[in-house]
């Protein structure tokens, strides 16, 4: 009996943040789209990471991603989440893209990023998206 090939699964946050990228550039939004935060931290970009998720077959992955959308204000971040949304609900390649969670807002203060961290000022903002793809 013959092995099976070795299948890799390509990775998900790379697809998704250079799929961003370029989409949002093509709405007029030249933000970063990223997996970390930068340091130093603009003002305005796009978190891209995955939580988990699973393989569904040899050749299927179903990541669990989150999409943390910065802005200076709660309005402006919250618009660039949903531009995301939108965005991600359209993607090549994708079968289905499901939520898990409603946007929330999460202020960049401690103790979420903590004390000195990249995004731990006072006054940043932050949009979340959870996106499962």
């Amino acid at each position: 009996m013959g092995r099976r090939p070795v299948i890799l699964m390509p990775d998900a946050v790379a697809v998704v943040t250079a799929y961003l990228r370029d989409a949002l550039t093509a709405h007029g939004q030249l933000v970063p789209v990223v997996s970390r935060v930068p340091s130093p931290r603009p003002p305005t970009f796009v978190r891209v990471r995955r939580l988990g998720g699973v393989q569904q077959t040899p050749v299927s992955d179903r990541p669990r991603l989150d999409v943390h959308c910065w802005a200076e204000s709660e309005s402006a971040a919250h618009d660039l989440a949903a531009l995301c949304r939108a965005l991600l609900g359209d993607i090549p390649g994708v079968r289905g893209c499901q939520e898990c969670n409603p946007e929330i807002f999460l202020p960049a203060q401690d103790p979420y990023f903590g004390a000195g961290a990249p995004g731990g000022n006072q006054d940043g903002h932050e949009q979340l998206r959870n996106h499962p793809h």
